[in-house]
């Protein structure tokens, strides 16, 4: 049997892995240029490849395709895959064949990171042989050829959801959506939200969908199609029948008992969506029948992820903080929302179909200056310039920090939460934020 990978990232390099030592003739391809640690990688285990283009004649040779969820599927050469009827599968698909363990999987505009690591974290503290890995760290693929994991724990994209066939996680948890990659969905926020819920669409009545409750996207989307998981909800609003949410300010789980797992003031992560993440984790580790005070000790001493909401540092009273994960504008309204000073507002990067005037009361409420970190900067100028007086154009991290710390007095926040994809001046949003982090260090 042959296998195709097309893009040689973490997931493309994963599936090679597992392809190879599963028996397949393996065979890469990336139309860019391969990093050295892939490169090296594919060198060690003798996994022909190619770089800089896409030999259509090897291509078309295969018996199986995995293409990287970077590559969308109107290209070319998917096309005409589809067309020539050679399956084309997503590195999740492909590995979850060749696993027994249970699978978490995790979806969501938002809070699919943060989610991911805290479920992790309560089942190494419980003692669980569990890996996290998917759209965060190792890829899946990766971790099924190299461990024999009892649970594996993976965040999910929409683009990795996009790609499979029979792929279903024993739990499921859908965060939130909102619009975000409209570029990839023809502009239609039905087509995005339809490519979440695949997260479910091979769940059975043995398995479970966490859902959030207030969200009335997942609410309207369950109410029209039908779902034979077990439905396990949680909400900030409202007392449930089953499911998690707040009495008297303590997270109550309720799945054939009803369980007082913790005041929500010794949460570590503060703020409404991340009490949502922690009733999310908690109600996971529940159905893999981990103690409460395990998953009540593991929710009180959680480290966030680099890059959300990070605090940087305190520079004459001022504090610097790294959102730079938030790549959508519904990962920067909860930044805003969490502002407790006036705040300097790092914003900008490649726009994906941005909607800014959702942020328009909170911008209104906490932002004293705007400093915009992109190329093309105009929509934000446009939608903000009434509301704030100034707005500096820059066009680095470097910058941006100068500006800001001409511009902040003592007891503001520097805020960095672009709101928008990264491409246009760095690597990935990781890059921006370690710019930004430096750039804070050397002031």
């Amino acid at each position: 049997m042959k296998l195709v990978v097309l893009g040689a990232g973490e997931s493309g390099i994963g599936a090679a892995i597992l392809g190879k030592k599963k028996g397949f003739e393996v065979f890469v391809s990336d139309k860019g240029i391969i990093t050295q640690k892939y490169k090296q990688v594919l060198l060690n285990n003798e996994i022909p490849f190619e770089e800089g283009n896409h030999s259509e004649d090897k291509i078309f040779e295969a018996d199986i395709v995995m293409k990287s969820p970077g590559i969308p599927d109107k290209v070319a050469i998917i096309q005409e895959l589809i067309e020539r009827k050679i399956p084309v599968i997503s590195e999740i698909e492909f590995a979850s064949k060749y696993t027994n363990g249970i699978i978490v999987g995790i979806t969501g505009s938002n809070g699919k990171t943060t989610t991911t690591m805290l479920v992790n974290h309560i089942l190494k503290k419980a003692k669980i042989n569990a890996g996290m890995g998917g759209n965060i760290g190792e890829s899946f693929a990766a971790q099924v050829a190299e461990n024999e994991y009892d649970v594996h724990v993976l965040e999910l994209s929409s683009f990795q959801l996009d790609g499979i066939v029979n792929f279903t996680p024993h739990i499921a948890i859908i965060t939130n959506i909102t619009p975000d990659h409209l570029d990839r969905y023809n502009y239609k926020f039905e087509n995005y939200v339809n490519s979440k819920f695949r997260i479910t669409e091979n769940q059975t009545a043995q398995d479970f969908l966490i859902f959030d409750a207030d969200d009335e996207v997942i609410l309207n989307w369950i109410k029209n199609n039908k779902v034979k998981a077990t439905l396990l909800p949680f909400s900030l609003k409202k007392e449930l029948e089953q499911g998690a949410y707040l009495k008297d300010d303590n997270i109550i789980l309720k799945y054939i008992k009803e369980e007082k797992i913790m005041s929500i003031s010794t949460l570590a992560l503060k703020g409404k969506h991340n009490t949502k993440n922690a009733m999310a984790a908690a109600m996971t580790a529940s159905l893999l029948k981990v103690r409460k005070n395990t998953i009540r000790e593991s929710l009180e001493d959680f480290e966030g992820a680099e890059h959300r909401l990070e605090s940087v540092l305190k520079i004459n009273g001022v504090q610097y903080v790294n959102d730079s994960k938030a790549t959508n504008v519904n990962a920067t309204f909860y930044a805003l929302d969490s502002m407790k000073t006036p705040t300097v507002w790092i914003v900008g990067g490649v726009d994906k179909g941005n909607d800014y005037l959702e942020l328009m009361p909170l911008v209104r409420e906490k932002v004293k200056a705007i400093i915009c970190l992109g190329i093309d900067n105009q929509k934000i100028v446009h939608t903000f310039n009434n509301v704030v007086d100034l707005i500096v154009e820059t066009a680095g991290a470097e910058e941006a920090v100068k500006v800001a710390y001409k511009i902040a007095e003592k007891g503001d926040t520097v805020l960095l939460s672009p709101a928008c994809a990264s491409f246009d001046l760095f690597e990935s949003y990781e890059d921006r934020g370690n710019k930004f982090k430096q750039a804070v260090r050397e002031l």
